[in-house]
């Protein structure tokens, strides 16, 4: 099998007469597990994040049906394909734990301090008789 295929198909929806006679619909087929540009460890990757979207045989299915060209829908699915990827070969930065910063802290108790100074001005004097 190829790396990469485009099929086409009728689209389903409203359109009118010329709709039932052209191939709009365009499904974009990649090999994941034949494709040279891809090391082992991203196949990995790929095939355990797009599980759903990946058949048997290890091949990952894009379909684009919004437009009525064939080729605005091929062009459509290259680019979801492009997203999908790197989505899917997207690692996430480890966060490193760290600790607030005493000033921080200080900081905040200050405003704290200040914003309950500024309520107890504005109550009415107690007198005592």
């Amino acid at each position: 099998m190829k790396i990469a295929q485009f099929k086409t198909s009728r689209s389903g929806g409203s359109g009118g007469q010329h709709v039932n006679k052209v191939s709009s619909k365009v499904e974009l087929i990649i090999n994941i597990r034949e494709a040279p540009f891809l090391n082992d460890v991203e196949k990995a990757l790929i095939e355990q994040r797009l599980a759903n979207r990946i058949d048997q045989e290890g091949s990952l299915h894009i379909v684009s049906q919004e437009d009525r060209s064939q080729l605005l829908n091929k062009e459509h699915c290259l680019v979801k394909a492009v997203a999908l990827l790197k989505s899917a070969l997207h690692v996430a930065k480890v966060r490193k734990p760290t600790k607030t910063p005493k000033s921080a802290k200080r900081k905040r108790l200050a405003g704290k301090q200040n914003q309950a100074e500024k309520k107890e001005n504005r109550k009415k004097p107690q007198w005592e008789h």
